[in-house]
């Protein structure tokens, strides 16, 4: 999938950012509700860190298969699912990075509520 559509994301560059900022901006948001909410509600973070995970997930895994049968390799369905594997992928482990980090403080807020 990836060599179908390298050609397209090294030729237009404003697509990719038009596709990429939006889904970054939804991943980071949609982790920070999702983490701040498990915290808010008490919920232990060893529960609260895979509920963030889930939540911010978009499961492009899924969509790339559905965009490549309903539209082919070369369509723009198939190139924003491929975009946003690409996206999604670092966005995520960062974002386990950022849980595991904060898991001290995580868990020191609330024990003190």
């Amino acid at each position: 999938m990836f060599s179908f559509q390298g050609e397209s994301i090294v030729e237009q560059p404003l697509i990719i950012g038009i596709i990429a900022i939006p889904l970054l901006v939804q991943t980071l948001f949609i982790a920070a509700l999702g983490y701040w909410l498990c915290h808010t509600l008490k919920v232990r973070h060893d529960i609260a860190g895979p509920a963030t995970m889930i939540g911010a997930s978009n499961f492009f895994e899924l969509a790339v298969a559905v965009a490549i049968v309903l539209y082919g390799f070369n369509s723009g369905a198939a190139l924003a699912t491929v975009v946003g594997v690409l996206i999604e992928v670092p966005v995520m482990l960062w974002l386990v990075r950022m849980v595991n980090s904060t898991r001290n403080w995580y868990e020191s807020s609330l024990n003190n509520r």
